[in-house]
């Protein structure tokens, strides 16, 4: 864009220069001034409607040389940008094409507003693999800007899911700002791949929660209730809430993470005192969530069993906690 600005830059300080050139010798009115400037420059050809003398003569020839050959400089240029700006288009999408295609296990983003910003930041802060689906081309730009994965195109169509790889992704965040177009974004998801677990975003309205949840979310979050609660227990336990905070985020070398258990790990049907979670890996397990219950089971004792399916919730330092997730 920097070059074609310059480069119509140029192109007007010739035709002024021209144009003032034969006005100044010739004594042109300015019109014609700028008639034999195009003319000369373009190399058309026609009438000189001016009659040049001597003097003016030299100035045309003089034009000619500097003119044409600054107007070719000039629209090679302006042809170059567009060239290149629609191959740099066309090889970006075919590049975001061949990523889409490969990655997996990873999570779907419909919508890209306040709250979908956030949870991209978390997401990539995290490591994790997303892709947003948005329809508005500022907030596109913005997700080329950040280097995001991103499909243009509405969130509840079912070619634009299966573009941004639904059917190979762990979980789908639906957090457009109206709930009825989250619930009918859950129904699709859930339609085209019925193992994925899907939260959806309520506005908190009555009979909003429901909706989405008959739709087919696993989890519903309404985000004003969320902050609300948040900032209460801000105010009534700070300390906590800090500590939280920091384990989550991991900014005081802790993290606070949950691990599947699956059946083939050697760690199955052990107790955690022979486990070795606390031992080798120096992480304490706060709680256990077993397959198939809702209740977790808190502080559990050094002699309860790690069953296949369990999500176990451990806390320790972030370089603990991936080498027992390697080993699971």
């Amino acid at each position: 864009m920097q070059n074609i600005k310059l480069s119509l830059l140029i192109l007007l300080s010739i035709l002024l220069f021209g144009t003032f050139g034969y006005m100044g010798i010739e004594g042109s009115s300015f019109l014609d001034g700028m008639y034999m400037t195009v003319i000369t420059i373009t190399t058309v050809g026609y009438a000189e409607v001016v009659p040049l003398h001597p003097v003016g003569k030299v100035f045309t020839m003089v034009l000619v040389l500097v003119g044409v050959s600054f107007v070719l400089y000039v629209f090679g240029k302006i042809t170059e940008a567009v060239v290149e700006g629609g191959l740099r288009k066309a090889f970006g999408r075919i590049n975001m094409d061949n990523k889409l295609a490969k990655v997996s296990g990873h999570y779907i983003v419909c919508g890209y507003g306040r709250i979908g910003r956030v949870i991209c930041q978390s997401l990539h802060d995290d490591h994790r693999d997303f892709v947003v689906i948005e329809n508005n081309p500022e907030e596109i730009k913005s997700l080329s800007t950040q280097g995001y994965l991103w499909v243009e195109g509405e969130a509840a169509d079912d070619d634009v899911l299966i573009q941004a790889g639904i059917k190979r992704a762990k979980g789908l965040i639906a957090v457009v700002s109206s709930d009825a177009e989250n619930v009918y974004i859950t129904m699709t998801a859930k339609d085209l791949n019925h193992d994925l677990f899907v939260m959806g975003r309520s506005s908190g309205k009555k009979g909003a929660d429901t909706k989405l949840l008959r739709a087919g979310a696993d989890k519903v979050i309404s985000p004003y209730y969320i902050g609300a609660r948040q900032m209460a227990n801000m105010v009534l336990r700070p300390t906590v809430i800090d500590f939280l905070d920091l384990t989550v985020h991991g900014a005081l070398g802790l993290r606070l993470e949950e691990l599947m258990v699956p059946e083939s790990t050697s760690i199955a049907n052990m107790t955690l005192m022979d486990s070795g979670i606390r031992k080798k890996y120096d992480l304490i397990v706060v709680a256990i969530k077993r397959q198939g219950e809702n209740e977790m089971l808190f502080n559990p004792s050094h002699l309860t069993v790690i069953k296949p399916g369990d999500i176990i919730i451990v806390l320790g330092e972030l370089d603990n906690i991936k080498r027992l997730e390697k080993e699971l």
